[in-house]
């Protein structure tokens, strides 16, 4: 595997550090295949980019995460921001380039295609958090809230615990959710309160990552292969919900995954998926398009 090289780009109001595995250009002429994600920075792609070796791989932290600094004066996390500095990073990388979006990254990845469909051949959108195309949205973003709520009034470990119980409801939500939470003790997790209220995943930073709206006529219309896939664990949760519900409204079908939400990792944060069997599957989707 190719040793990582690590390289800074500045965009307005960031600093944006990425890695690249591989040469630029490939020496095969193959596009770079860019892995995003969000709130994830590329800490997590590590294992599965192993797997991929036999692509140019380039990985990156989104502003303010990771490694990137930002200087907007803002924590919020938006698609159409995150869009406009991934076209600026293809544009660096060469202006065109195969991409994989997982949960944030793959919505930013949705606004990117909307907005500059030059920039991608081929997307896969890997189970992006767009809670507005549920036919339960409105108990979905309530059930967001009450997970917030509970990040303000008690702390990361209670946040979290509200977190997973979120994301491990089968079927539609209903107004119940939230009424009997789990005690974060029994997911390891910590019941002592740091006080700290910035986690971009529970503090409201990115909600205008799950209130999304995709722009279905450009998406549709768009000159990139958009493939929306979920992991076959996930079947019927939140994600896998969304998902389906996306590639519907695109005339397609879902594109299915091995394992679940973060079938990619190795280890990474202490989750391990099903690294090879998912790299695999995304590198059959990806040479469809060849």
């Amino acid at each position: 595997m190719t040793r990582p090289t690590t390289h800074t780009l500045d965009v307005p109001g960031a600093t944006l550090t990425y890695d690249v595995r591989g040469a630029l250009p490939a020496a095969d002429g193959r596009l770079p295949l860019l892995l995003v994600g969000q709130p994830m920075d590329a800490s997590g792609f590590g294992t599965l980019a192993s797997y991929l070796s036999d692509r140019t791989i380039v990985t990156y932290d989104p502003r303010g995460l990771g490694r990137s600094t930002r200087s907007d004066g803002t924590l919020e996390n938006t698609p159409q921001q995150q869009a406009e500095d991934l076209h600026l990073l293809v544009g660096e990388l060469g202006g065109t380039v195969d991409l994989f979006g997982s949960s944030g990254g793959a919505v930013s990845g949705l606004h990117l295609v909307a907005t500059h469909p030059e920039d991608v051949r081929t997307f896969v959108a890997h189970e992006p958090p767009v809670l507005s195309v549920l036919p339960d949205a409105v108990q979905a973003f309530a059930a967001e809230r009450r997970v917030q709520e509970t990040y303000q009034q008690r702390g990361w470990g209670a946040g979290m615990a509200a977190f997973i119980a979120l994301t491990s409801v089968q079927g539609e939500f209903t107004d119940d959710f939230g009424r009997d939470l789990p005690d974060p003790a029994q997911f390891g997790l910590p019941t002592d309160d740091d006080g700290s209220r910035v986690d971009p995943l529970l503090s409201g930073a990115s909600n205008a990552v799950t209130a999304y709206r995709p722009d279905v006529a450009a998406l549709t219309g768009a000159s990139t292969r958009v493939v929306v896939a979920g992991g076959v664990e996930s079947r019927n949760t939140l994600t896998w919900r969304t998902s389906a519900a996306l590639a519907d409204a695109l005339g397609q079908e879902l594109t299915v995954f091995p394992s679940n939400h973060g079938g990619f990792l190795g280890g990474e944060f202490g989750q391990a998926g099903q690294p090879e069997a998912f790299a695999a599957r995304l590198r059959e989707v990806l040479d469809a398009a060849d």
